[in-house]
């Protein structure tokens, strides 16, 4: 075990110091073709914000700014309209992701700041404004773009979104054919899926009985499927749940509804727990990304280290750290894949004599590198110290049944962390499912599932369970 681990270290040592510099060799390609094709220089993370500037007030700017000044482990995030100042997070794992080339860019940059440190002792700032003056830096803001760019899909499923003029969320609903649902069952899905995920494997599964007492609604989030994929969102957490409130909660009118959430989305759904506690029937997580972080420990950085390990091997954990580490390779293979997903679909139909089906090809694509890289640092990481004020929160307020699902083999979402959430409400159910991995805890045992969700739904009208420990 030992000497394995020491191979998997040297290896990745040697493959991600490639790719450190790949990615940084895409960094200047990308911008050379965002301004051929759009004839604009677009901002990425590979470098701190520079130098700020303060906030004007009043004009006519519309758009969003990265504020200079970090608030723990976030930045802040200034979205102006010409009404409205709205202040939000951004995680800090956008701009902060250690590499041996940036450790080596900032020695050099460390020794040209001694030789001149003289001219910078006449521009420090002084400490009664430090904490005062608002900034912003004016290099990331973007007006409000709606079409998409060069490098995404502009198939008609990927820009149906275009031809509405609410741009709300894609919510696919199943209901009685009385229009008389009893109660109301919201489905929240992962990263890089879509509400194919449920539509496709649990709702042509439950029983009769339950598809005449439960209305479903299985939303896409904000950037994937056939939800808006906004150019100019940032993808915070804010965001989303502004989103899921008005495009499925206020557009349905729920009073109160069942929560299920798969990864991800279990971020989501617990945030919706702590801002609607009255509202929540049953809240039902499978794979939650919960890592308890140790004190002084900057939450935003041990998770990303915890998702993306930087190691070659498993699969998983690899693809997950190019995902994570690397904003230019991820957008490389988003132009390939996501771009060519209607393609990539007609070759699995034709190698497999159309014995497939392709609903998670569509999840697994049918989305922008905008949306995709946001969602995973301001969702994933940059929740990491909040999710423990959820769980806390939902264990003294949320007067509702919580129960856990877990695959025994998933490999991207450790079983430990649905222990964490155990640990943390006590009363959580948790369920353990042997030689199930992050997708096949529901894709290949939909009608097991099924029926355990509807015994859940039912054990939830009755008083006395929320007393379990």
């Amino acid at each position: 075990m030992g000497f394995s681990r020491w191979l998997n270290r040297t290896v990745g040592f040697f493959v991600f110091f490639i790719l450190d510099i790949v990615d940084f060799l895409l960094c200047f390609t990308y911008k050379t073709l965002d301004f051929f094709f759009e004839s604009e220089w677009k901002p990425c993370y590979c470098c701190p914000p520079p130098e700020a500037k303060p906030i004007a007030a009043g004009g006519s700017r519309v758009g969003k700014m990265i504020v200079s000044e970090r608030s723990g482990e976030y930045s802040k995030v200034v979205s102006l309209t010409r009404t409205k100042i709205h202040l939000d997070e951004i995680s800090d794992t956008l701009y902060s992701r250690p590499s041996l080339l940036t450790r080596l860019t900032k020695l050099v940059k460390c020794f040209k700041k001694d030789v001149v440190k003289c001219c910078d002792e006449s521009k420090k700032r002084s400490p009664s404004t430090k904490k005062t003056l608002l900034t912003v830096n004016s290099t990331v803001v973007e007006k409000l773009r709606r079409t998409p760019r060069w490098s995404d899909c502009h198939c008609t499923f990927c820009t149906s979104w275009l031809s509405s003029s609410n741009h709300s969320l894609f919510v696919n609903v199943q209901q009685p054919k009385d229009n008389k649902a009893q109660e109301n069952v919201v489905f929240i899905h992962g990263f890089l899926s879509s509400s194919t995920f449920w539509t496709e494997t649990l709702f042509p599964n439950f029983s009769d009985s339950a598809k005449s007492n439960y209305r479903f609604l299985a939303v896409d989030l904000l950037g994937y499927g056939k939800s808006p994929k906004p150019n100019d969102s940032l993808y915070t957490l804010k965001e989303h749940l502004e989103m899921i409130e008005r495009s499925v909660i206020s557009q349905f009118r729920l009073k109160t509804f069942h929560l299920v959430a798969h990864s991800l989305g279990c971020i989501l759904a617990l945030a919706l727990a702590v801002k609607h506690p009255g509202a929540i029937k049953s809240l039902t997580l499978l794979a939650p990304p919960y890592y308890s972080v140790p004190k002084g420990v900057q939450g935003t950085q041990y998770v990303m280290r915890k998702v993306a390990p930087k190691e070659v091997w498993p699969p998983m954990a690899f693809g997950a750290s190019v995902a994570s580490w690397y904003e230019h390779i991820s957008r490389t293979v988003s132009l390939v894949l996501c771009k060519n997903h209607h393609l990539l679909e007609f070759l699995t139909r034709l190698l497999t004599r159309n014995r497939m089906r392709t609903y998670l090809i569509e999840g697994f694509l049918c989305h922008t590198h905008n949306a995709s890289w946001h969602t995973l640092h301001n969702i994933i990481f940059g929740s990491g110290s909040k999710v423990e004020a959820y769980l806390d929160h939902v264990r003294d307020n949320v007067d509702c049944e919580v129960t856990v699902f877990h695959g025994g083999r998933d490999e991207l979402i450790p079983v430990e962390c649905s222990y964490g959430v155990k640990r943390k409400v006590p009363r959580a159910r948790i369920h353990v499912v042997p030689d199930k991995d992050h997708i096949t805890i529901v894709v290949g045992r939909q009608k097991e599932f099924a029926r355990e969700l509807e015994l859940i739904w039912r054990r939830s009208t009755t008083p006395q369970l929320h007393s379990i420990n």
